[in-house]
């Protein structure tokens, strides 16, 4: 069941053991995908063990940590019409590439496409999918499934070409809710974004993770895209929002700080979306209030 429709994007750093064991789970995918690994400045040995380990796999070695910004140097080198990406501790289930591209081959206004993420090794729904699932967003009758506002790259095939005009990941943001701002850029585009309940992707997620700096670049994050797409007054009450509700310690003060010290950058870069995509984002904030799923962007 070769599958020539999509490439395979993952960025690693210093995960070499859960790095190999995602490529082996995408080995022995029937859609036999071409991977492009971006090998963010590991230290660990990784981009050995993959060129002994999966020859096959295109490689590609910066030099440094690129963040997010390391999906779009591969997304440069891919040639089918859609490209999946998984983290270097997740993997597509088999028969969901195919799936996802089935979509996207139907429906000529659909974007992105978000499958279910089940938690390895138990094989529980990750708490982020009844959020998906139960999307207040509205969409076209055409649409598959529910309307997302966003969507988490771990999980998500895009189009290609879409994802380019869209400008990929913006280097500023790095990692943590990294797609929240191309998911807008993508609806002012023209895109909608739906979830798949029936296309899975597992996360066994590693151990390997500085959680206070993640949940301090996820709150910096999410106050950058605030000011740089919301109007003002949606904006300002998110601000205050997460001024509340955040936990008070070095790390939010800190996301804060790096965040208003970026105000000209963010100032000159601003644009505001649409009014229907401003629509959309406001219908999702009493959702995001009571997240379980998203506690370190408040």
């Amino acid at each position: 069941m070769t599958d020539l429709r999509t490439t395979v994007v993952i960025i690693t750093h210093n995960r070499r053991p859960e790095l190999l064991r995602t490529l082996d789970r995408l080995t022995e995918l029937p859609e036999r995908p071409e991977v492009i690994v971006t090998d963010n400045g590991s230290t660990d040995g990784t981009s050995s063990a993959v060129v002994r380990h999966h020859p096959r796999v295109r490689l590609l070695r910066p030099g440094r940590n690129l963040g997010a910004v390391g999906r779009n140097l591969a997304v440069r080198r891919v040639r089918t019409p859609y490209v999946a990406f998984c983290d270097d501790d997740s993997w597509w289930a088999p028969g969901a590439l195919a799936g996802a591209a089935d979509l996207l081959d139907r429906h000529a206004g659909l974007g992105s496409v978000t499958a279910r993420i089940l938690v390895e090794p138990d094989g529980t729904e990750d708490p982020i999918v009844q959020e998906l699932r139960d999307s207040p967003v509205p969409g076209p009758r055409w649409l598959p499934g529910p309307a997302l506002g966003s969507f988490l790259a771990a999980a998500t095939v895009l189009r290609t070409d879409a994802f380019r005009r869209a400008g990929g990941f913006h280097p500023r943001l790095w990692l943590g809710g990294e797609e929240e701002l191309l998911a807008a850029d993508l609806a002012a585009d023209g895109w909608w974004l739906t979830y798949a309940d029936d296309l899975t992707v597992h996360h066994q997620p590693s151990v390997v993770r500085d959680a206070t700096r993640r949940r301090r670049d996820g709150i910096r994050n999410t106050l950058w895209f605030t000011w740089l797409r919301r109007p003002a007054g949606p904006a300002l009450r998110r601000t205050l929002h997460l001024a509340r509700t955040v936990p008070r310690d070095a790390a939010s003060l800190r996301a804060f700080a790096e965040a208003t010290a970026a105000l000209p950058w963010v100032l000159s870069e601003r644009r505001v979306v649409p009014p229907p995509v401003e629509a959309r984002l406001r219908l999702l904030e009493d959702s995001q209030r009571h997240s379980k799923a998203r506690r370190y962007t408040g």
